[in-house]
């Protein structure tokens, strides 16, 4: 931890909300990330890293330390694996995923529509083959080829031993090229594999 996330727990540690709402600042769009990634719905992630902080607010006393991300990825992690066991959990579309998908909103000036929409259906196909991953190899590779985190975090958020997380990760990236590789024509044209 740095100066500034020390000085930010210590203060929460204490109480202080608005410390706490800066270390929440600080981390909510890995946090969103990991939670889009592992539910694959915007408004489950959303009320996944919600009740997760919720927690670590909560929990913020029993901090020892030394990485606050590992620690705040572990309790997003563990929210979404509950939330996926949850017997009312069912996967829908939303409307606002429907709505987003209808209406295109393009994020730089310099990409053209066309790459936009093929960046969009790329992304699409990934979240259905992470999607398709068994929980354990999702996080696995969510943790360390989304978010970039070492082998060692992703095994001590994931609770596991590093030999594990690597099997896990191996076996996920190996499930992920065999869906793309089926995916075939659906995939956008710049990324299909010629025979």
């Amino acid at each position: 931890m740095n100066d500034i996330e020390e000085r930010l727990v210590t203060l929460a540690q204490a109480g202080d909300l608005e410390a706490f709402n800066a270390i929440v600042d600080r981390y909510q769009g890995r946090a969103y990330n990991l939670a889009l990634r592992m539910l694959g719905e915007p408004s489950r992630a959303e009320d996944a890293i919600q009740e997760a902080f919720l927690s670590a607010y909560r929990n913020i006393r029993r901090f020892r330390g030394p990485k606050l991300h590992s620690w705040l990825l572990t309790i997003v992690a563990n929210t979404c694996r509950d939330l996926l066991r949850s017997p009312h959990f069912r996967r829908t579309t939303s409307l606002e995923a429907m709505t987003e998908a209808a209406e295109p909103r393009w994020e730089s000036r310099e990409e053209s529509p066309e790459e936009y929409a093929v960046r969009q259906e790329l992304g699409r196909e990934i979240q259905r083959g992470l999607s398709s991953l068994p929980e354990d190899q999702r996080l696995a590779i969510i943790l360390v080829d989304i978010q970039g985190l070492a082998y060692e975090e992703a095994a001590a958020i994931m609770g596991a031993s590093l030999g594990t997380v690597k099997s896990r990760l191996s076996r996920a990236r190996g499930r992920m090229r065999d869906f793309l590789l089926r995916q075939g024509e659906l995939l956008p044209s710049p990324y299909r594999q010629e025979k």
